[in-house]
């Protein structure tokens, strides 16, 4: 089996407000493209918490992210899904704290993804224990759009339902990798 580098594989980072379907597109996506993709680490974490997190928990929930994307990233065939990343947890920490930690600042200037996709406010909001905003979901998603616009990733913003969503997150892939 041919070793892959750093930069043979291609990673997409999918990004946006609770409940716009992230994870859904994820593991459609991986199954396209035949390769895998990282789940969100915070839901595991959360789930197994008996307390109320904190924000030393969105530190730990970061780092064990980023080396989960690591050790995918080794399994990845050419491209790597991220059910979030780093923008995603300083955001929750800077909406949640008011502050992020210089951890997650640090290392989100140094991560490298190829494509960011912010998945639109335009599907149905599910209710989840570990959801917290049904009525924040526009301004967060401005946040989101602002953070991108600031970085030089090229992004898209990934509307339609089911299949529709699928569709078009594939198409804005690959106009911005291709």
């Amino acid at each position: 089996m041919e070793k892959r580098t750093e930069t043979s594989i291609r990673r997409i980072a999918i990004v946006g407000p609770e409940s716009t379907g992230k994870s859904t597109l994820a593991e459609q996506l991986a199954k396209h493209y035949n390769t895998v993709f990282i789940p969100e680490y915070a839901r595991e974490y959360i789930a197994k918490l008996n307390r109320p997190y904190t924000l030393e928990d969105i530190i730990i929930i970061s780092k064990t992210q980023v080396e989960l994307e690591e050790v995918m990233a080794a399994k990845a065939n050419k491209i790597l899904i991220c059910d979030t990343n780093l923008l995603v947890t300083k955001i929750w920490a800077e909406h949640k704290y008011k502050q992020c930690p210089q951890w997650i600042l640090d290392n989100l200037k140094q991560r490298h993804y190829d494509v960011y996709l912010l998945c639109n406010i335009d599907i149905p909001w599910q209710a989840d224990p570990q959801r917290e905003h049904p009525h924040l979901r526009e301004e967060l998603f401005s946040i989101y759009k602002n953070e991108l616009d600031k970085q030089s990733t090229p992004y898209a913003i990934i509307s339609g339902l089911n299949e529709a969503r699928l569709k078009n997150a594939v198409e804005a892939i690959g106009t911005l990798i291709d």
